[in-house]
């Protein structure tokens, strides 16, 4: 079912490894054109074209855009108490790692009289998407909404579609627990709209923001790179991906169910095991014949492990592993090997990576305490996962008395000469005339 890559006795580049490894294609170019009709809308219409979008491509007409408090109430009045339990557990969690990812400000006296303090401010207002699709996913709502409020950002709202299954609504999980995070502002508009609602803000509907946050299909990340400047955003999240590396000692049941929990989310999903062992990649396959029949989401899951963006792929040794998973730069990466916490020491490059057989990817999406909203496409080389320093801005705030401006004067004034910008050291020299 899965191709196989055989790297044994090849030495490749970086660039090299990730040219073997390609992953699912997203046309987000061709997906801004079709999108752009859609921000216009929404940039200059009203209310009632947030109704029309949602008809057009929710199939269905929502009962309010903006969610009244009473139905978020009563949709956490109404959930079942073994989900609130688990939900209140992993909420728990999630606010014991992310308040140790506060910064404190800084203060730096440069020279006597001359002081540099570094703040770090949280932004004034955030817009955070939660995607519906194939799946409700209560589990974004606290990815996003707990690094927040720990930032201390005072303005949160959430946009999610609307859904045909539930009268125009969104999912009541996801409004239970909007409601138990005391999010009181939630949107029922989904896709690109939803995006340039956060950007543009709409008179009398919702106030613009100053960043949007979470994952979505491709329309909502062509919307993302089209809006960012009008507003912040985290990142172009793109299919989710999974990458394990495994030598003999890992447990093939273990393996081939990761392998499956990442490719569960959509066809064009990635997943990919790394192994020095023939052995393991030949009794995963046989373990997915035997497991793909039993589970629900089945023919998906089989056509994102078929696809070209998922492999089995083999190596000499863990060392050359370690090189093809740093190359690969996956959005979440788990390690079963005999020196799973040794070979961890030599991660790079991931998003959240998973030591051992008994931290699984699922762990980490719900109750691990750890961020799910992660780097996709090989951005983990270069970015990180969503925290609380997302929502907040290092300004520093600059304090020289008239001695040590005095003393520094005749640099900047150089220097401002030496780039032709005359100007700037007239606003230093200024300061002189008349004394």
């Amino acid at each position: 079912m899965m191709r196989r890559v055989d790297f044994r006795g090849k030495k490749y580049t970086k660039a090299q490894y990730k040219a073997e490894l390609p992953r699912a294609t997203l046309d987000v170019a061709a997906a801004l054109k079709l999108i752009q009709p859609i921000l216009d809308r929404v940039e200059h219409g009203t209310e009632e074209e947030l109704f029309l979008l949602a008809e057009e491509f929710d199939g269905v007409r929502p009962q309010h855009i903006r969610i009244p408090e009473e139905l978020l109430q009563q949709s956490l009045a109404n959930l079942d108490s073994d989900i609130r339990e688990a939900l209140e557990l992993s909420i728990a969690r999630i606010k014991k790692v992310h308040s140790h990812q506060l910064r404190d400000s800084s203060i730096v006296q440069v020279v006597d009289g001359g002081v540099v303090q570094e703040k770090w401010i949280p932004v004034d207002r955030v817009g955070l998407y939660v995607p519906g699709g194939r799946a409700v996913y209560p589990s974004s709502v606290m990815m996003n909404v707990i690094p927040a409020q720990i930032a201390g950002v005072t303005s949160i709202a959430i946009a999610t579609p609307p859904q045909r299954d539930f009268a125009g609504l969104p999912h009541p999980t996801i409004l239970a627990t909007c409601a138990l995070l005391g999010i009181t502002e939630v949107f029922a508009v989904g896709g690109a709209q939803a995006i340039a609602l956060f950007a543009y803000g709409m008179e009398g509907v919702c106030e613009k923001a100053d960043m949007v946050t979470g994952p979505g299909n491709i329309y909502v990340a062509a919307a993302k790179r089209a809006l960012r400047g009008i507003i912040g955003i985290d990142s172009e999240a793109g299919p989710t991906e999974i990458a394990i590396l495994a030598d003999h000692s890992a447990v093939v049941s273990d393996v081939t169910a990761d392998l499956m929990s990442q490719a569960e989310h959509d066809t064009i999903a990635a997943a990919i095991l790394v192994t020095n062992s023939t052995s393991l990649a030949n009794m995963v396959e046989e373990e997915l014949t035997l497991r793909l029949p039993r589970t629900k989401h089945s023919s998906r899951i089989a056509e994102a492990l078929s696809g070209v963006q998922s492999a089995i792929v083999l190596v000499d040794s863990i060392d050359q592993g370690l090189e093809v998973v740093n190359a690969y730069a996956a959005e979440h990466l788990e390690i079963h090997t005999e020196n799973a916490r040794h070979d961890a020491l030599s991660i790079r490059n991931a998003g959240a990576v998973f030591i051992g057989r008994f931290a699984p990817v699922s762990l980490g999406d719900y109750s691990a305490g750890s961020n799910h909203v992660l780097p996709t496409g090989g951005c983990a080389c270069h970015s990180s996962g969503l925290s609380v320093q997302t929502f907040l801005r290092g300004i520093h705030f600059i304090e020289y008395d008239e001695e040590a401006f005095r003393a520094i004067a005749p640099t900047v004034i150089t220097l401002a000469n030496s780039e032709d910008l005359p100007a700037h050291g007239e606003a230093m020299s200024v300061r002189f005339e008349g004394q």
